[in-house]
Order: structure tokens, then C-alpha cells, then sequence
């Protein structure tokens, strides 16, 4: 009985292991096509560093947590086996992938900066554009997430910024987007009460601590992204792919 239950737990482990470096590779493939095998190798590893950041805040609250899983050219999610119990949990888990991704990315900013890599570069950069990316306040993305515990009328700013991407870099991940993000909105627009729903209550404190960090890393990111912009203007790699 017990060697079956230990055969049991590897196999579950040995799954977990092959869904995300299987569907890392299969990422890691698809972006070197088009971006080169470097490029495609610093990208996944920032998007993995992003993630790590969701599952390991996720532990530490102590709900359950899937592996990481890789779609190219989409991104990556872990699966929450079970939902925060509040808005506060939530943005907890969802602010970690950001600052994480965001430490991994500036670190291979710093190596770029010393060992005077552009390829090093444009991966730093890409690391930033996402992770500030997915600091637009607008469900399923990070930010969404986030600005749910400060209040959920945040997500109304995300719609104009979603359209001016779209018109800027027409994309169908961000056509995606906005369909996963349409039902939160409309149930935001319909039920006036909607951020007095329990889920949503915080106390002041709470709600000025996460605007805070948002603000900071949202700036942070606008800042770092523009400067190494005109860094590597003309450079390889500076077309992330969403």
C-alpha cells in the first residue's frame, strides 16, 4: 500500500514536471522560429521567473496551485485549484508574478549593462513590456487583479487602454483578452453594488498599501521601459510578441 501511494505521488510529480518543461520547450521552439533560440531562451525563462512569482505567493497563502503551463505567443498561467477567499488574496497572488518577473528582468538588465549584450538587452526589455502589460487594470490580467481590492470600477480605465493597444499593434491575444474580460465587466456594469460584494471589502489600509505598490511598479516598469527603449532603438528583439 504505501509503495503504491509513493509511486502514486512521483508519477503526480513527474506530470507536473512534464507539462511545464514540455510545454516550455514546445515555447522555447516556436519563439527561436522566429526570434532565434537566445532570444526564445532568455523569454520563456522571464515568463517562467513571472509565474513563479503567482505560485509561490499562492503556497504562501496556502491555497492549492497547479505547475506552471506554457501556450507560445499567448503566455503562461498556473491553475488555482482553489479561488482566494478575497479580493485581498487575490491581488496578493496576482502582484507577486510582476515583482518577481520584474526582479528577473532587471537583473539581466544589469548584465546586459556589463557585459554589454544587446541580446541580453532586448530580452530585459521584454521582460518589462510584459510584466507591464499585465499590470493593465482589466481582468484576467495581473492588474485586474490587483485594482479589484482598491476597487473594482478600476477596470473600466483598462477598456480605453486595451483599445488603444489594439489600434497601435493589432493582436489576436489582445482580441482574446478583451473577450475573457467582457463578462467581469459586465457584471460590474449591471450590479451597482458590485464592489460591495464581501469578496471585495477591505479596510483603508489595505487598499492604500496595494494602490501603492501598483502605482510604484506600473512606473517603475513605464520608466525602465522607455529608457531602455531608446537604449536599443534600432536594436534586435525589441518586438514582443503578445
Amino acid at each position: 500500500m504505501m509503495k503504491a501511494l509513493l509511486l502514486f505521488l512521483m508519477a503526480g510529480k513527474i506530470g507536473k514536471f512534464l507539462l511545464t518543461g514540455g510545454t516550455m520547450l514546445i515555447s522555447v521552439v516556436t519563439y527561436a522560429w522566429v526570434y532565434g533560440w537566445r532570444y526564445a531562451v532568455g523569454l520563456v525563462g522571464l515568463i517562467f521567473v513571472h509565474e513563479m512569482g503567482h505560485y509561490l505567493a499562492a503556497r504562501q497563502v496556502g491555497l492549492k496551485v497547479g505547475a506552471p503551463c506554457f501556450i507560445p505567443f499567448v503566455g503562461a498561467w498556473i491553475e488555482l485549484k482553489e479561488q482566494p477567499m478575497n479580493a485581498e488574496v487575490e491581488a496578493f497572488v496576482g502582484m507577486a508574478g510582476p515583482l518577481l518577473g520584474t526582479a528577473g528582468a532587471f537583473l539581466c538588465f544589469l548584465v546586459a549593462e556589463n557585459q554589454g549584450s544587446r541580446m541580453l538587452m532586448a530580452i530585459a526589455y521584454s521582460g518589462f513590456m510584459l510584466n507591464l502589460f499585465n499590470l493593465i487594470p482589466l481582468s484576467p490580467l495581473d492588474g485586474g487583479r490587483i485594482v479589484a481590492v482598491i476597487s473594482p470600477k478600476i477596470w473600466y480605465v483598462g477598456i480605453p487602454i486595451l483599445i488603444g493597444l489594439f489600434l497601435w499593434r493589432p493582436s489576436p491575444m489582445l482580441l482574446l483578452l478583451a473577450v475573457l474580460a467582457v463578462p467581469k465587466i459586465l457584471d460590474a456594469l449591471k450590479n451597482r453594488d458590485f464592489e460591495q460584494s464581501p469578496y471585495y471589502i477591505a479596510d483603508g489600509a489595505t487598499r492604500l498599501r496595494f494602490a501603492a505598490q501598483y502605482l510604484l511598479l506600473a512606473g517603475f516598469l513605464a520608466i525602465t521601459v522607455f529608457s531602455v527603449h531608446e537604449q536599443m532603438t534600432g536594436g534586435p528583439g525589441l518586438d514582443v510578441p503578445l
